[in-house]
């Protein structure tokens, strides 16, 4: 009587195709682990020097989550009935050598397939009566590890989930950061033409400071803050003492500008001798 083929072996099984090495190196892992119950199968994957155990412990762990989940086994008293390594496709390259010639290098693949299968009875109670006398409850250990493997990864993919949503949900976008950067540089400039007085400009008992008290252009100007980069309350336009040039909050060069003074309305900056950026002064020639 012939014995099942391998790819009719009962049992639960998982399979992880086009794996990146040969599949020598994969066999040489797997017949460590022919026959081992799922504790010391894993326990010898986990310590194998060799590359390819990591990969055969996670066809492992995947055919033990199915075996529990979809036909209602626990992990405790599964051992691996069946593995085995198929070839796949090779990649083929060509690696230059001297005087022309060239040598082939061969990028091997595998099919690594992992059967696990329950314990008859039997042997279930010789298992438990051995670890009993030993002290020692391998599969109960190993299969609680993997039980925490796999919450502790549900719950960072949740947590990263969770957090781009709300991250998602929370940035405004550009359009709305340039609308209301507009919407608050007009109320800037609407709140200094209205709240401007002129007797309270040249005062310097007040608790405020004025414009007229901290600069020497004009009433509707105002010195740099001790951050040269923040703007004074109702003082939107940027003053550059150097080129006598003045910038707008739409200007190009607005952001790259450090303001040297700073100016109500672009009124009181041509009052006081600046220019627009990007616009030339005009001569005395020209004025006349």
């Amino acid at each position: 009587m012939t014995a099942a083929k391998t790819n009719e072996r009962p049992g639960t099984r998982a399979k992880a195709s086009h794996v990146r090495a040969s599949a020598y190196k994969a066999r040489e892992v797997l017949n460590e682990v022919r026959g081992k119950s799922y504790a010391q199968a894993a326990e010898i994957l986990a310590f194998s020097e060799r590359g390819i155990a990591r990969d055969i412990l996670k066809v492992l762990d995947s055919a033990v989550a199915n075996a529990e989940h979809n036909d209602g086994q626990l992990a405790e008293e599964l051992f691996v009935s069946a593995c085995y390594a198929d070839e796949g496709p090779t990649l083929k390259r060509w690696r230059p050598r001297a005087r022309g010639r060239a040598t082939r290098i061969r990028k091997r693949t595998c099919h690594i397939t992992v059967i696990v299968s329950r314990y008859d009875d039997v042997t279930l109670d010789a298992l438990r009566d051995r670890e009993a006398a030993t002290g020692r409850a391998g599969s109960t250990v190993a299969a609680e590890a993997r039980r925490s493997r796999v919450a502790q990864s549900k719950a960072r993919e949740e947590a990263a989930h969770d957090h781009d949503h709300d991250h998602d949900d929370e940035e405004p976008t550009i359009e709305a950061q340039a609308s209301e950067i507009v919407d608050a540089t007009a109320a800037s400039m609407a709140a200094a033409d209205e709240t401007y007085d002129a007797e309270k400009a040249d005062s310097d008992q007040d608790a405020v400071v004025d414009a007229d008290d901290a600069t020497p252009f004009g009433p509707l100007s105002h010195a740099p803050l001790e951050d040269e980069q923040e703007m004074p309350e109702g003082y939107p336009i940027k003053g550059n003492a150097d080129s006598m040039k003045y910038h707008q909050p739409e200007g190009r060069w607005y952001d790259n500008t450090v303001a040297e003074v700073w100016f109500a309305t672009a009124a009181a900056a041509e009052d006081a001798g600046f220019v627009e950026a990007g616009t030339k002064a005009k001569s005395s020639d020209e004025e006349e």
